[in-house]
């Protein structure tokens, strides 16, 4: 895809989606972090519903520290992966405690020291909490990256610096949630909705479903 046409397929997305924001359910930017890790293979609707209670007995690090891992873990057992998960935000809560005062580190390096932060999560903590022009590069935006032609690229760090690079830098921040709105409910991963999709017109992908597929009668 052209960058002309990068520009206006990024553009189109603005105007469809000009409030986006994250779906995970956070006051302040531990509670982001937190929802972030316990995000991964775990929909934003399911982290939500563990959190609601999590956050309510424990809303900062010292509290969620002091629960330790099985107080951690009686919250979150509804999501993927929770006993990595509830040891890793343990661990997490104490070591700001330990090395940051408590707060949330606002830079990579930092973040990605935490246990069960990675490049993705520190990414969206950079974008979201901070203001940074960062990209996080999750399945759906991945996905179709390579499907539309936007930013093709074989691993997720390949697409995060195509689309760094490619996407007009005033449009970089919100793209982020412009992208996953737009591979969660219209390019999804199996029948993508292609005929209502607001970037077809740039979309490169050769098997573009542009008409919506029959309806079942109802005998």
């Amino acid at each position: 895809m052209s960058r002309t046409a990068v520009k206006s397929f990024m553009t189109a997305l603005s105007h469809i989606y000009p409030d986006a924001e994250s779906e995970l359910i956070f006051r302040n930017t531990f509670e982001l972090l937190v929802s972030v890790v316990l995000s991964a293979q775990a929909t934003d609707k399911s982290v939500n519903k563990a959190t609601k209670g999590l956050f309510e007995e424990a809303p900062d690090p010292r509290t969620m520290a002091a629960l330790g891992e099985e107080g951690i873990a009686r919250h979150i057992r509804t999501i993927g992966l929770w006993r990595a998960k509830a040891h890793n935000v343990a661990l997490l809560c104490q070591q700001l405690l330990d090395r940051h005062q408590g707060e949330v580190p606002s830079d990579r390096a930092s973040l990605e020291a935490l246990p069960g932060v990675g490049r993705k999560t520190a990414n969206v903590v950079l974008n979201v909490a901070f203001d940074q022009d960062t990209m996080a590069v999750d399945t759906h935006i991945f996905r179709l990256s390579n499907r539309t032609g936007l930013a093709p690229g074989k691993n997720v760090r390949v697409v995060e610096k195509e689309l760094v690079a490619r996407i007009p830098k005033k449009m970089l921040r919100p793209s982020h949630h412009w992208l996953i709105l737009l591979g969660r409910y219209i390019c999804k991963a199996r029948s993508p909705e292609c005929w209502h999709c607001p970037v077809t017109e740039w979309c490169l992908n050769p098997d573009k479903a542009l008409t919506p597929p029959p309806t079942k009668k109802i005998r």
